[in-house]
């Protein structure tokens, strides 16, 4: 059989029972705890310092005296402040990390009954991360205090939940809870998603690290940034705001001035000093909708916002400080905008800790029918009607949304305003194939309106405005074969699929290749808005 060791504190107030006889009549745990009954204990590692070796030294004769079949170590150590946190702590991990452990031959405890409430906390964390390989041991005084000689009672702590079922069972039902709580409740299906959601919530638990949501517009980006807000705020990391700002709509000197407030005079018009966005999310969370629409100017503040906590409002020359959490979104490819020069090589790798790609809802197919559930019972909360399909109405519905035909450009927004344009013009709560195949041909006519014009989504609209016609309508279906296409060489093929039988040596790419040079664009440009543009 393992021999049993207890390590443990000489408890400088409890283990003393003052001078002579007498202390034999109180109880003393380090004494008491190698008495009990059931609990043979073949060493005791007893921690003390200096101070206290006369204590140890008659603990450990009283010990032989009532145990003689137990060895007890002193074992003296240094500490200047026994409720010094880190002390403690270092102390106590210097000792584990040279100790000789034998897990083969010895079973090792944890007394937590001794030594300051500091101490305690250490021994939990050691033996909670197996830095120690040892069970808590917490010993107690008899209930009958008048009965001389008694040692009282003791339990063992056990810190592997896995042998708890209760509680093991407890903490993955307030995971699941938790991993519902970030997906509004919504039963998604798709694995690579919900694995995804479970990262994040791992990482907003453990983390205040900034976080980076990449996908494109309407994939929800900022209803999870509320989310995770949320989370963290029954969790006691956060005490302030959410606040949610999209940086596309901030331009110039009043992208700065929302951003970091200014002084009062600061500028024709600044009557008075505002905080600015940054001080308002102080305590809270920041939430940086399109970070990609920030000037360079803006991008150097913030960057020095994240890292020192400090900045100066516009027109200021005293710096202010705000302390924050940060979340920031965009549909941009921002590693191509760093190489590109319109975005901070150092602001992308601070925010790019955690980096987690919101996937488009025609990338999400078997995601579509929970999520038309939920859009249901939104708008029965708000609308106070509650509305549903028919059978043949509801399958209609889905065969198309879950189709190729259908690249829902604009995401789970776009699902939402189709549900709620069938359910308000649903006669008697009841969604029908009419409904249905009205708003089947609104969607595809104004899919075929972007889809038609991919020149002035990839150009922008003066250089688009600025092709001949016969050009644009070229190039909108070039780009439109090349989105289907799995490839460059693939679109190619397609594109010259006649011409080319007429060469020894078909170079198709590079015939794609320099036609799309002509506008300024290239392979990349164009599949990167892929997911948008469906």
């Amino acid at each position: 059989m393992k021999q049993t060791v207890v390590i443990g504190f000489l408890g400088t107030q409890l283990d003393y029972g003052g001078r002579g006889m007498a202390r034999w009549h109180k109880w003393r745990p380090s004494v008491a705890l190698c008495q009990q009954g059931d609990l043979p204990v073949h060493r005791l590692e007893l921690l003390h310092d200096q101070r206290s070796r006369p204590l140890a030294e008659q603990v450990r004769s009283d010990i032989a005296a009532v145990s003689p079949a137990t060895e007890v170590r002193q074992v003296e150590i240094t500490l200047r402040d026994p409720w010094d946190f880190e002390e403690v702590y270092t102390v106590l991990r210097d000792f584990a990390r040279a100790y000789p452990f034998d897990i083969e031959h010895e079973d090792y405890l944890l007394h937590i009954t001794t030594g300051t409430h500091v101490a305690q906390i250490c021994w939990f964390l050691l033996a909670e991360t197996r830095t120690i390989p040892a069970r808590l041991l917490q010993t107690a005084p008899p209930r009958d205090k008048e009965t001389p000689g008694s040692v009282g009672s003791h339990a063992l702590i056990d810190l592997d939940l896995s042998r708890y079922d209760k509680i093991a069972q407890r903490f993955q039902s307030e995971h699941a809870d938790t991993l519902r709580y970030l997906k509004a409740g919504i039963a998604t299906r798709n694995p690579a998603f919900n694995a995804m959601i479970e990262r994040i919530e791992r990482v907003a638990s453990r983390s205040s690290a900034a976080l980076l949501l990449v996908g494109p517009t309407g994939a929800g980006k900022s209803f999870l940034a509320r989310r995770i807000y949320e989370l963290k705020r029954q969790r006691q990391r956060l005490r302030g705001l959410f606040v949610d700002v999209n940086c596309a709509t901030l331009r110039g000197d009043a992208a700065m001035s929302a951003l970091f407030g200014h002084a009062r005079g600061a500028f024709t018009g600044a009557q008075s000093e505002r905080p600015g966005l940054l001080r308002t999310a102080a305590g809270g969370l920041l939430f940086l909708d399109e970070i990609g629409e920030l000037g360079l100017d803006e991008q150097a503040m913030l960057l020095k916002a994240i890292e020192e906590k400090r900045f100066l409002p516009f027109g200021s020359d005293r710096e202010v400080s705000s302390d924050f959490q940060l979340i920031a979104g965009t549909n941009r490819d921002l590693r191509r905008e760093v190489a590109e020069g319109r975005f901070r090589e150092d602001l992308f790798a601070r925010i790019n800790l955690w980096t987690f790609v919101l996937p488009g809802l025609n990338e999400r197919p078997e995601d579509i029918e929970p999520n038309l559930d939920f859009e249901l019972e939104r708008h029965a909360r708000e609308q106070g009607r509650q509305v549903r399909f028919n059978r043949e109405a509801r399958q209609r519905f889905l065969a198309f949304a879950c189709s190729p035909q259908a690249p829902w450009r604009g995401n789970f927004r776009e699902l939402s305003a189709a549900v709620t344009r069938m359910a308000t013009l649903a006669d008697a709560g009841r969604i029908t194939q009419s409904e249905v195949d009205e708003e089947i041909d609104r969607l595809r006519l104004g899919w075929a309106a972007v889809a038609d014009d991919a020149a002035r989504q990839l150009l922008g609209e003066t250089a688009a405005d600025a092709l001949d016609l016969f050009d644009r309508a070229q190039l909108n279906l070039v780009i439109a074969v090349c989105r289907r296409a799995d490839s460059l060489s693939a679109a190619g093929r397609q594109l010259f699929a006649v011409s080319r039988l007429q060469k020894s040596q078909a170079n198709d790419a590079d015939r794609l290749r320099k036609f799309l040079a002509r506008f300024g664009l290239d392979w990349t440009a164009v599949v990167a808005k892929r997911q948008m543009a469906g």
